[in-house]
């Protein structure tokens, strides 16, 4: 189906899937499964009977599925929501993409006696970055929810179709909110085990080349805290993605929609 195709074709499972080779694990490749058989895995019964009764009042709307055009009443305005869901990506691209703030010093120079500056070898411990990245996570999680709740209270101004279309989606995303929680928070074991693996290659160089370690240009382009920054923000903007196909799916569907009706 075509979800699956674009959840298993995304950046972040092509991401993930090519750090775990990186790093030697045999992660076993997992059997193609259709959009139905993965939510069935999702939800357990009594998630399903209630997903049953809601599909049924959708399906009960007002001209349901009787090919009735939409009522008359005020414009879907896809323009501007197009506008708002370009602007939210941009801005979030550009929060996630922001360089983390360079290391403040210990203490303020006052008395001409030379200042401390933070040990870079702390950097080295995944428990100085988690923070930040579950922070971005967060903010994330707040502009995106709020936009999907946009995206469906504009289509639901549509037609009938777009009316159960919109329907759905919120019984959806109340519905698999929890288990999608449980997938982001997933994420930064990832990380972790990125940085582990930028380390240990970092330490091999060291070793190959007989160099000595200079903690100070860790950070600095080419050294391996660098390319570790630019690896949390390769799987924050994968996760970005992710989080806005059902966003994207229901605008594609409204501009399907009004396509087909000036046809």
């Amino acid at each position: 189906m075509y979800l699956h195709h674009r959840l298993n074709s995304s950046r972040l499972v092509v991401l993930l899937q090519q750090w775990a080779r990186e790093d030697g694990a045999r992660a076993a490749q997992a059997p193609q499964q259709d959009v139905a058989q993965v939510l069935s895995q999702w939800l357990g019964t009594v998630d399903a009977v209630q997903l049953s009764r809601a599909l049924h009042a959708i399906e009960s709307l007002p001209g349901a599925g009787d090919g009735a055009a939409a009522a008359p009443g005020p414009a879907l305005g896809m323009a501007a929501l197009d506008r708002f869901v370009q602007k939210a990506q941009t801005d979030l691209t550009t929060l996630l993409t922001a360089r983390a703030a360079a290391p403040k010093p210990l203490r303020a120079r006052a008395d001409n006696t030379p200042v401390e500056m933070p040990d870079p070898q702390a950097d080295a411990d995944f428990a100085a970055h988690s923070p930040r990245y579950l922070e971005l996570q967060r903010q994330m999680d707040t502009r995106l929810l709020a936009l999907r709740a946009q995206a469906r209270h504009a289509i639901a101004k549509g037609s009938p179709a777009l009316q159960q279309l919109a329907a759905l989606d919120a019984v959806m995303e109340q519905m698999l909110g929890a288990r999608e929680q449980r997938l982001w928070a997933s994420l930064p074991g990832h990380l972790e085990r990125r940085l582990a693996h930028r380390h240990q290659m970092h330490q091999q160089a060291l070793q190959a080349g007989d160099r000595s370690d200079e903690p100070l240009r860790w950070r600095q382009p080419g050294g391996w805290l660098w390319a570790f920054e630019q690896d949390m923000q390769a799987l924050l903007l994968a996760e970005m993605q992710v989080r806005l196909l059902p966003i994207t799916g229901l605008l594609e569907a409204a501009h399907h929609e009004k396509t087909g009706q000036q046809e």
